[in-house]
């Protein structure tokens, strides 16, 4: 069945095609490292890639290649690449489309280990990196140099919840023949699709939303066309970081829920920012489903709900912020996001640690700063956790 013009809840299902010689309704684990070749002439094909097969699961295998294939039609691309982290996927796009003497430029705020392995790493290889906010158009043009190469982006941004212009990246990028990447975590292909808006290439921590259930890590790389596909696959397979078929196959799993997991969690969400906009002991709130959010008409315009990912600050600023994180009881005090569990930490202590610190003030990540990834538990429950543990303050 070609699921290409179903709907997105339809494609969860059935996307992908995959069918097996014993008419599995659900994609088998193929816990296999290597295939066996019906002889030597198949297995030269298969490496020459002449033939469609199996060879060897660091290269391919039928779970992970559902799926891919799954993935791939969701996010409306050619392709997708399954990796076993979403900083995998990131390796996997910079090792590929970067040289030495090469020029990035990324938003300010972006997950931190994606910008401190760039400043820390791929700077000794001669791979220049500048970080702005890019939810201001003109700060990437001022940025881009004759050398500039990629523009790489997240919106929301990680953790300012700031949002980027999908269309007005894609305009300057092809003024400049520059590649462009989108983080897509954060949205997930259910709320928002920047392929369709003419980016290069999406990827995501299928670690989060798209698995859902804090029991896979993950990630996966999605290309609009094939010629960067044929760049990024053999990258991921030199570089080793494959998917495990085990891994796939829960993700497959959780996908089935994906659209039913984010709806429940973006209106509690909705309803939790509210009730975070008026208290006494809030100083700010930033969620793009608030009207006084700085990008809420482009949130509007660009994705199809504003999701289930809250920034805001106390009064008080990071020791308030402390006893309100040491005194909730059902919110989970753990990084990551995007799990049926509601999560609450701390960027400037824990994943955004190993930026400098004026980087991360430069990037609106204030020490004060609490990200709320909003789960699907019962909406009172999760505000009256909050509200006790607010009370201690």
């Amino acid at each position: 069945m070609d699921t290409r013009k179903k709907g997105f809840n339809t494609k969860l299902i059935h996307a992908g095609a995959f069918e097996d010689q014993f008419g599995s309704a659900t994609v088998p684990i193929y816990q296999t490292s290597t295939f066996k070749f019906r002889d030597a002439d198949h297995g030269a094909a298969c490496f020459a890639g002449e033939e469609d097969g199996f060879i060897y699961t660091r290269i391919n295998n039928p779970t992970i290649d559902a799926l891919e294939k799954l993935v791939a039609e969701l996010e409306n691309g050619y392709r997708a690449i399954a990796v076993s982290s979403g900083m995998g996927a990131v390796n996997t796009i910079y090792m590929g489309l970067l040289s030495q003497g090469d020029h990035l430029i990324s938003s300010a705020a972006v997950y931190g280990p994606s910008r401190v392995v760039m400043e820390k790493h791929y700077s000794r290889f001669g791979v220049e990196s500048s970080y702005v906010d890019t939810s201001n158009l003109e700060n990437i043009r001022k940025a881009i140099r004759p050398n500039t190469k990629l523009i790489f982006i997240e919106t929301p941004a990680n953790p300012t919840m700031d949002i980027t212009d999908l269309e007005g990246v894609v305009k300057i990028a092809r003024e400049h023949k520059l590649i462009t990447v989108s983080d897509n975590t954060f949205s997930s292909p259910y709320l928002q699709r920047p392929l369709d808006f003419g980016f290069d290439v999406v990827f995501h921590s299928i670690t989060k939303f798209i698995n859902g259930h804090a029991d896979v890590v993950g990630g996966i790389v999605v290309t609009r066309e094939k010629t960067l596909h044929d760049i990024l696959r053999p990258m991921m397979v030199n570089l080793g970081c494959n998917m495990d078929p085990h891994q796939a196959y829960l993700v497959i799993r959780g996908l089935k829920t994906l659209s039913l997991r984010v709806e429940r969690s973006q209106q509690n969400a909705l309803k939790i920012a509210h009730h975070l906009l008026d208290h006494p002991k809030i100083e700010w709130v930033k969620y793009p489903g608030l009207q006084n959010h700085p990008q809420h008409d482009l949130a509007l315009k660009q994705m199809s709900g504003p999701g289930a990912m809250i920034s805001f600050e106390l009064k008080g600023g990071l020791e308030a912020g402390k006893v309100l994180m040491n005194n909730v009881k059902l919110c989970m005090l753990a990084v990551s996001l995007g799990g049926v569990e509601t999560l609450i930490q701390h960027p400037a202590s824990m994943t955004h640690s190993k930026m400098e610190p004026k980087d991360r003030q430069d990037a609106g990540i204030s020490d004060g700063l609490v990200r709320f990834s909003v789960g699907i538990e019962n909406v009172e429950d999760i505000l009256a956790d909050l509200d006790q543990a607010l009370a201690k303050i």
